[in-house]
């Protein structure tokens, strides 16, 4: 990792702290692409002797209740028992596990406080969410509910947030504003992505456009990969640069095979890391091992969000023509889906669609 001296400190305190019974909250907040995740991973590497809990909003589930929350505490769920009953009550019924009216808020906040306060008690805990700005607007709202909350309990909270003008429910929390590779490391990962020797106007072309924004650094040469060896230079790009880089992912996806791209929107889409019910999903829609191969074999993206976002166009079926109702429509949807129980490794429910697209 590239600079990021500072940003790194922060983490490792707060890892110090959390194992030394203080509470930590941090919010990492920054463009697409600036290395929020690569610190968060940073941050995982590092809380050695610490419980790791993760949750990564998932555009396609911001409607969903309690979505993300329940991906960040489905690994605890086998605590409940010692929560107070009200709050063990709101949390089942917030997660599916029981019936009954829709739970108190209050108490569903209170209940996640508790739970995570009971598994530091075992074990230092830090929960990781990635892609907040995807998280369900109810998970949030009790995620930072919990966040103002916590006190002396061994409990580190971090987020990464998508910088965006508008407000956000994490806003007060403690944060660090993650911006772009000072120059001289811009050159450096540059130099590092295409190790032929380029046209200075070119080079600087890169940088200019890339602005210090790593992921940009690593992908938009892969697009000019031609131009910067042969030192020529290609027509302007007006398109955005989290556009231009989440498209790089579409041409590098393209060439896989139907059944590999769905694999990996399979992949990208289950955020708990559960290798067994990823497995068990593939093989409902009748993807075999095989599909794996082609995707270890080339570099395929390793950027969970642009994955869902790119993946997605290439697995939905093409509007006909011939159809009214398709003309100047694309399709929003996957073409499966699946809904996902309350308990680990449980078989998806049946797929709704199309059978194959």
């Amino acid at each position: 990792m590239l600079d990021r001296d500072s940003e790194r400190d922060v983490l490792e305190r707060l890892v110090t702290g959390v194992r030394a019974g203080q509470s930590r909250v941090l919010v990492l907040r920054g463009e697409a692409g600036i290395g929020k995740t690569a610190l968060l991973e940073h941050l995982s590497a590092a809380a050695t002797g610490c419980r790791i809990a993760r949750a990564a909003g998932v555009e396609s589930e911001m409607e969903l209740a309690f979505a993300g929350l329940h991906a960040l505490c489905a690994p605890m769920l086998g605590r409940l028992g010692h929560l107070p009953v009200p709050q063990r009550d709101a949390l089942n019924t917030a997660f599916g596990v029981s019936g009954g009216p829709p739970p108190d808020r209050f108490l569903v906040g209170l209940a996640v406080l508790s739970l995570l306060a009971d598994a530091a008690e075992e074990q230092p805990l830090v929960c990781i969410v990635d892609d907040a700005q995807w998280l369900d607007r109810v998970s949030v709202q009790t995620l930072a509910f919990v966040a103002r909350r916590l006190l002396a309990e061994r409990v580190g909270l971090v987020f990464a947030l998508r910088e965006s003008g508008d407000d956000h429910e994490l806003r007060g929390l403690p944060e660090i504003v993650i911006e772009g590779l000072v120059a001289a490391d811009a050159g450096r990962l540059l130099d590092a992505t295409i190790p032929a020797l380029l046209d200075p106007r070119v080079r600087d072309r890169i940088l200019g456009e890339a602005d210090g924004n790593p992921l940009a650094l690593l992908e938009l040469p892969r697009e000019e990969r031609q131009i910067a060896v042969t030192g020529a230079f290609g027509p302007p790009v007006a398109m955005p640069l989290a556009s231009r880089i989440e498209q790089g992912f579409v041409r590098q996806l393209e060439p896989f095979p139907a059944d590999t791209r769905r694999l990996l929107l399979l992949a990208a889409a289950e955020p708990v890391g559960d290798v067994t019910l990823l497995w068990r999903a593939a093989e409902w829609f009748g993807i075999g091992p095989e599909a794996a191969a082609p995707a270890w074999s080339r570099s395929a993206p390793a950027c969970g969000s642009a994955i869902r976002s790119s993946v997605r166009p290439l697995t939905e079926p093409r509007p006909d023509p011939s159809d009214a109702r398709s003309i100047g429509h694309s399709p929003t949807q996957p073409t499966r889906s699946w809904t996902r129980t309350a308990g680990r490794g449980t078989a998806p429910a049946r797929p709704t669609g199309p059978t194959r697209p």
